[in-house]
């Protein structure tokens, strides 16, 4: 979200010595980068495979989980390659139109990852908390939520397009910067997809498993008092297993996620004592990128 920056050079022995270890760092950035973008990209194109040869016996959970993958797709091919791009050659390479696209996608994997994992976990408390009305309504709720969830991200993306240009930052130097009005253009505009992307899923998911969980642990415990013992009967193993998926679903994000939200709003807010430099700074944006690639893996430890 941030537009990128060039540094100076000096021929002094000290400042060559530390251009040297940035170097060894920004190679060593570049590599986990192309390993997460490798992982990303295989780990969702075999579960999008797995899906493919169970579609005979096809779940509404797996209707979500498809979209889920095509949008960690997104975040793989216009978040994580683009920034191994920019490792590599250290400026954008393309054209305006270009630089507004990725730009632009690279937002709407931000929403869609966000919103599929609300849209699921929201089915997930239908199921659960409100089985009769999930039942009637059954699919046309789920391609509903699916529908609402990729709109979402595609308009709420769009002020990117406008944000985001081709400009010369040297001369004969061009790059993919944004163009914010000063002083507080940037700092509502980071809050706003702090709070569309991030916070607002956030409260949304810890509602619907905070039901979910008090729902099951009641039934649970009702069962149990109606036979006299202890046991899960009324709550099958195929919701309780859903349930928990979703669950470490809405934890690999925020885990992932939370740290470059806070960085994002720490550097608008307070760019002078903001870490946008330095290791601590290159984890937290490998830390977002990863969660594109630990999704499909536990989608198969559940499946």
């Amino acid at each position: 979200m941030d537009p990128s920056s060039s540094s100076s050079s000096s021929s002094s022995p000290a400042v060559a010595g530390d251009e040297d270890e940035a170097v060894r760092f920004a190679l060593l950035r570049a590599g986990v980068l192309g390993l997460i973008f490798v992982f990303a990209t295989c780990g969702n194109l075999f579960f999008l495979v797995t899906l493919w040869k169970r579609r005979k016996r096809n779940s509404r959970t797996q209707l979500f989980l498809l979209h889920l993958c095509l949008a960690d797709l997104v975040v793989a091919f216009f978040q994580v390659l683009p920034q191994l791009s920019m490792e590599i050659t250290h400026r954008f390479r393309g054209t305006d139109f270009l630089c507004r696209l990725v730009k632009y996608l690279q937002v709407v994997g931000m929403f869609a990852s966000a919103y599929m994992i609300v849209a699921m976990a929201i089915d997930r408390y239908h199921a659960v908390c409100k089985p009769m009305v999930s039942f009637l309504e059954g699919s046309f709720r789920r391609y509903i939520s699916i529908g609402a969830a990729w709109l979402i991200s595609l308009v709420f993306s769009s002020p990117q397009l406008f944000i985001f240009s081709l400009q010369e930052v040297e001369v004969s130097l061009y790059d993919c910067w944004a163009t914010f009005a000063e002083p507080w253009g940037s700092r509502i505009y980071i809050s706003w997809i702090t709070l569309a992307v991030f916070a607002l899923p956030a409260v949304i998911l810890l509602f619907c498993q905070m039901r979910i969980c008090t729902t099951i642990y009641f039934n649970m415990k009702r069962k149990a008092l109606q036979s006299g013992r202890a046991g899960t009967k009324g709550v099958s193993n195929a919701m309780l297993k859903t349930v928990k998926m979703t669950f470490v679903i809405i934890m690999a994000y925020t885990v992932c996620w939370s740290p470059f939200f806070v960085v994002q709003l720490w550097s608008a807010w307070s760019p002078s004592s903001a870490p946008t430099q330095g290791p601590i700074f290159s984890i937290i944006m490998l830390l977002a990128g990863l969660n594109s690639c630990t999704n499909p893996w536990i989608y198969l430890y559940y499946s």
